[in-house]
């Protein structure tokens, strides 16, 4: 049997990993990488130093399925990565193994879920605007006002005489200061 390696990963800084660190260790990992990274960021070396660490039998020991990866894509590409080099892998929380049939079956089965949750939320999104589409409804955000955009770019304009920032224009007016940018810049090229 080859050796349990752990890894642990917060988010942000001010986060705590030591809950994971304490999990992983009584799991039995003889080695623990951790980092402070997040998991959207494709730069993770600690995570990049367990893979290269890790041989054939071992298993890469993660507390939670979300503290590998933030997407089922990315969770399924790493787990296979990992299953052709005879790696497995073990989320303590979910009390899945990989390398047993049983982890493999939930392991597809919670993807499976996941991607079907997915796929409900984007068909009735679709279905929402169809229908606020047919009965004439303005789709996205509301436009700002159109007479407070005029009276933004009036001051603006005016703010050499009137001393007034782009913030206190902002704030005055209820503009977005990159509406007012934009607008501005939109002008100057006609």
């Amino acid at each position: 049997m080859g050796e349990l390696i752990g890894y642990a990963r917060v988010s942000t800084t001010d986060q705590d990993y030591s809950l994971q660190v304490e999990k992983l260790k009584d799991y039995g990992c003889t080695k623990i990488f951790y980092e402070k990274k997040s998991g959207k960021d494709t730069g993770r070396p600690e995570f990049q130093k367990a893979l290269e660490y890790l041989r054939a039998g071992d298993k890469l020991v993660v507390y939670k399925i979300d503290r590998l990866a933030r997407s089922t894509r990315d969770l399924h590409n790493i787990a296979h990565d990992l299953k052709k080099k005879g790696i497995g892998i073990v989320f303590i929380k979910e009390d899945i193994d990989l390398s047993t049939t049983s982890g493999q079956l939930m392991f597809t089965m919670l993807g499976a879920i996941a991607e079907f949750e997915r796929d409900l939320i984007n068909e009735r999104t679709r279905e929402g605007r169809e229908r606020a589409k047919a009965q004439g409804k303005h789709l996205g955000r509301k436009g700002q006002d159109t007479k407070e955009i005029k009276r933004a770019l009036k001051l603006f304009a005016e703010r050499k005489t009137n001393g007034l920032s782009v913030n206190d224009i902002s704030k005055q007016t209820g503009v977005p200061r990159s509406t007012i940018y934009a607008k501005v810049k939109e002008f100057d090229k006609k």
